[in-house]
């Protein structure tokens, strides 16, 4: 049986409608466009349902033939969530007050499927966190009231079968899967103490040796808690509004790693700067961090919190995985052109780079061959309209805007996992003839042409992917100890063999040194002096080409290699 095709909702100004994606990318025929502005909409995780509120009523529809699920007359609607079983359609308005009620009208509100009935009616003033969290199953959910979190079972919200307290409790996030879940809190420091956040596991909350892992950390004023699709581990990016370094726009931030075994760990980066994007693989097994001042590094980490592989510099900012988890996106939206590099995750290896200017959103097709890229208002209100593409660059389908309306959002349909299997990784076309596009070149005056190019420069020096260990079949101590004796024996064998190569001038100044004699002690003072400094610069050379970077007066010495060359010639002729 082939897999189905996925759709599209696409909400703009000028109304909500739904479109098959590819091959056809045309609008479902099925379904009834709504010509009203909607103010949000939303799949049911398997993608069976679309939900949407248009300031007059919410409808939820079935997906596969339009057919109506619930109407509901909700026009003050503005935030809409399906349970994960989709028996449940929760909404959210703004908290308002009226003279009736002392306590004011119920906003947040939970309504049965199919039907609409009202299930149950509570109270969230503030938009953060607003809807509770369900576990896969739908046999527990959660929600923060307060400094509280009161947990449900079976959807009976009408009784509270357990509660977590924690002083100044800020955040949370419940663990993905069935049960047994597990839950991340986060609890901002104050008064010196640090902040921490701590994984639990329902329904052990408290007393001794409830939690499962906790980890503490100053300069924190927010936390993002991310789980992996395993519920085995999570990882915290702390932020701060402000760096007191004054080094960064951005404020601060740094990684945080915790096991439910325990284990937890400080993610260390090797370049200084923001975390623009953290990305769990779908298979749990690795992750992806893009950081530090621009070009930003992109690199890969296991679950030891050990380099696996490091993607260089480049302009980007965040990193998407395939939902099969074997094709990873690194890209560069927002203030940056819209760079989007394609690898393979497995072999490590680029397979395209392309560019799609002024994007403002980027996601996956759910079946792992497509993505989607638009411009939507109110980041851009010029040039809305999306694209399908092939991962390998191709523009497979267009949609632009009509002229005085806005594109608002675009969002894929869902697909249990499994649904779409992993297909092998194609490489990028070749252009026309099968040569590969010239790169652009740098516009020259017509009264220049006929000139030599003068040397150009780099604001900022990339840096090459590498290979920072094997990602497969991690070494020991015992077997990297072997593994860099064999290298060693070999490199010994192969200089053995090779022909010897003349020493460069420094090097043969270096050897030289001990013959060379003067009988002038302060020449033969400035002699030595001379010779150690081109001495320190073949070390230094050596290095360099071993792959070290030097630091910036290291640099500097370098470049006076052939000064200290020509005051040598001089010594010696005054010798």
């Amino acid at each position: 049986m082939a897999p189905p095709v996925p759709l599209l909702a696409v909400r703009e100004s000028g109304g909500t409608s739904l479109f098959c994606g590819p091959p056809t990318c045309q609008e479902h025929a099925a379904f009834t466009r709504d010509p009203r502005a909607s103010q949000y909409l939303t799949f049911s995780s398997d993608g069976s349902r679309l939900a949407w509120c248009n300031g007059k009523v919410v409808s939820v529809a079935r997906t596969s033939d339009g057919s109506p699920v619930a109407t509901l007359e909700l026009p003050k609607t503005a935030m809409l969530r399906f349970s994960p079983l989709a028996n449940i359609l929760v909404t959210w308005q703004p908290y308002t007050k009226s003279g009736e009620a002392a306590q004011g009208d119920a906003n947040l509100r939970l309504w049965e499927l199919p039907g609409g009935g009202l299930l149950k009616g509570l109270f969230q003033k503030k938009a953060d966190a607003w809807c509770p969290s369900w576990s896969q199953d739908e046999k527990m959910a959660v929600r923060m009231v307060s400094n509280e979190l009161h947990f449900f079972e079976d959807n009976n919200f009408n009784v509270i079968a357990n509660k977590l307290h924690v002083q100044k409790i800020s955040n949370f996030e419940l663990s993905p899967g069935a049960h047994p879940s597990k839950v991340c809190v986060y609890v901002p420091g104050s008064k010196g103490a640090p902040s921490f956040v701590r994984l639990l596991q329902y329904p052990h909350l408290a007393g001794p040796g409830a939690a499962l892992a906790s980890k503490s950390f100053f300069k924190a004023d927010r936390v993002n808690m991310q789980w992996n699709n395993k519920a085995s581990a999570v990882l915290v990016t702390a932020s701060t509004e402000v760096d007191k370094s004054g080094a960064s726009y951005y404020g601060e931030q740094t990684l945080h790693y915790l096991h439910v075994g325990g284990e937890t760990a400080h993610v260390q980066l090797a370049k200084s700067g923001p975390i623009y994007d953290v990305a769990w693989s779908p298979n749990s097994s690795h992750f992806c961090v893009v950081y530090g001042f621009m070009p930003a590094k992109a690199t890969v980490f296991n679950l030891k919190c050990d380099a696996v592989f490091d993607f260089g510099t480049g302009p980007r900012n965040a990193a998407y995985y395939s939902p099969q988890g074997h094709i990873l996106v690194l890209a560069g939206f927002g203030n940056l052109r819209g760079q989007m590099e394609v690898w393979d995750i497995k072999k490590y290896k680029q397979v395209s780079k392309s560019q799609a200017a002024d994007a403002t959103h980027f996601s996956w097709c759910p079946d792992g061959e497509h993505v989607l890229t638009a411009t939507c208002s109110p980041r851009l209100r010029v040039g809305n309209g999306f694209q399908v593409r092939h991962y390998t660059g191709g523009v497979e389908h267009a949609h632009q805007t009509p002229e005085g309306s806005e594109l608002w959002e675009v969002r894929w349909q869902p697909f249990p996992d499994g649904t779409f299997p992993e297909r092998p990784v194609r490489q990028q076309a070749a252009g026309p003839g099968g040569a590969q596009a010239a790169p652009a070149q740098a516009y020259r005056p017509p009264a220049l042409r006929h000139l030599p190019a003068a040397p150009t420069s780099k604001l900022h020096e990339e840096e090459a992917p590498q290979n920072a260990r094997s990602f497969d079949k991690p070494l020991s101590k015992a077997a990297l100890k072997n593994q860099k004796k064999r290298e060693a024996r070999k490199a010994a064998k192969q200089e053995s063999a090779a022909e010897p190569e003349p020493p460069s001038e420094p090097a043969r100044v270096a050897r030289d040194q001990s013959t060379e004699t003067c009988d002038d002690p302060e020449m033969e003072k400035k002699l030595k002096n001379v010779k150690k400094k081109l001495k320190a610069i073949e070390e230094l050379k050596e290095q360099q080409s071993c792959g070290k970077v030097l630091q910036k007066n290291q640099l500097e010495k370098l470049q006076k290699e052939q000064q200290l060359l020509d005051e040598l010639k001089l010594l010696r002729v005054h010798q």
